[in-house]
């Protein structure tokens, strides 16, 4: 992106920021051992955004905040197949009993943590989890995961359709090209989310919870 494209968006009025509401939760968008892997549907800077979401997910679980996980769950004898894996077929191994479909080692879900089974790109599509923001009176949804150009990216886009603040943790989010990757965390700046690092998004929700107690 040059200056000169920048500034176009800057002069149209895009790139303004949502703010963090009262009630964050955080989903975790597929960081599952498939995706952590380069010799399936990994590589790129996933890994390391795997890495830098281990005290994310520490300091959401420390205050008790939501917390949910993605996860492609296929049927084992391909019967719920779509066009998406029409499109990749190989996502079709993500089945339930198949450990590679498993949430990665460092990120394992607990008890009393909601898992969002799904078979599109989306954590909204066809699933319960507005509902469950719904009931938890969530107002800003904390997005990490894999892949940035995919279903983060189109988590981002309906959290903001459905009401919540997306907000994208920019370095517990990764993609097995960079190239998508940037471009994608820029679109989702101009458009549809503010963005955070991790250690900008800790700072600021430790700094409301400070001002809270007052």
């Amino acid at each position: 992106m040059t200056t000169g494209e920048t500034a176009i968006f800057k002069s149209q009025g895009f790139g303004q920021t949502m703010g963090i509401g009262e009630a964050p939760a955080l989903v975790v968008v597929d960081f599952v051992v498939a995706f952590d892997d380069p010799k399936v549907f990994g590589g790129g800077n996933i890994h390391p955004a795997v890495e830098q979401t281990v005290a994310l997910l520490a300091f959401f679980r420390e205050r008790r905040l939501p917390i949910a996980f993605t996860r492609y769950v296929f049927a084992e004898d391909g019967s719920d197949g779509n066009l998406l894996t029409a499109k990749v077929p190989n996502l079709k191994i993500l089945t339930e009993g198949n450990p590679l479909g498993h949430v990665v080692p460092e990120l394992t879900p607990r008890a009393g943590e909601l898992i969002v089974r799904k078979r599109n790109a989306s954590a909204f599509f066809q699933t319960d989890f507005s509902s469950w923001l719904a009931r938890h009176r969530v107002d800003t949804l904390v997005v990490t995961g894999a892949v940035t150009s995919g279903c983060v990216r189109a988590t981002v886009v309906d959290a903001l359709g459905y009401g919540y603040r997306p907000i994208v943790v920019t370095d517990c989010v990764g993609d097995r090209a960079i190239a998508p990757h940037d471009a994608s965390l820029f679109d989702m700046g101009q458009k549809y989310a503010d963005l955070y690092t991790r250690d900008q998004l800790i700072d600021a929700l430790r700094t409301r919870q400070a001002r809270a107690a007052e």
